[in-house]
């Protein structure tokens, strides 16, 4: 998933990463004709979805904003989250689903940075 998605990035294993960070957090998967569709990392504590990601074949589909609507309603406020300025297509549905930029950081890193988003409705920065 992370090299269709992460394309400026070098072509690493990104497992073990994901892996190490996410124990700290609730993984929720979507599931599809048996298969994982895509999945979602979740750190309670501050409202933060760390990751969203759904597999190329099943983007469309769904899964995502299903996803998406599990995580806010765990969250007991609003919901924040990161998300590379080159991820376009994550940008659109985010934004979509209520969502709006507050912040930006690491704007030399590879991908030209990330946007910080929270709910549009329920604004409040960090």
């Amino acid at each position: 998933m992370c090299r269709e998605v992460f394309t400026w990035q070098p072509d690493l294993d990104r497992r073990g990463h994901f892996l190490a960070e996410a124990m700290e957090e609730e993984v929720h998967v979507a599931v599809v004709d048996g298969r994982i569709a895509g999945l979602a990392s979740f750190y309670r504590p501050d409202n933060f979805l760390h990751s969203l990601y759904i597999e190329k074949d099943s983007r469309g589909q769904g899964a995502g904003l299903a996803l998406l609507k599990h995580v806010r309603q765990a969250a007991d406020g609003p919901v924040s989250l990161k998300v590379q300025k080159l991820n376009f297509a994550a940008i659109a549905f985010y934004r979509s689903q209520g969502m709006t930029v507050f912040g930006e950081g690491d704007l030399e890193a590879p991908g030209g940075g990330w946007f910080r988003m929270q709910d549009a409705d329920r604004l409040l920065v960090k």
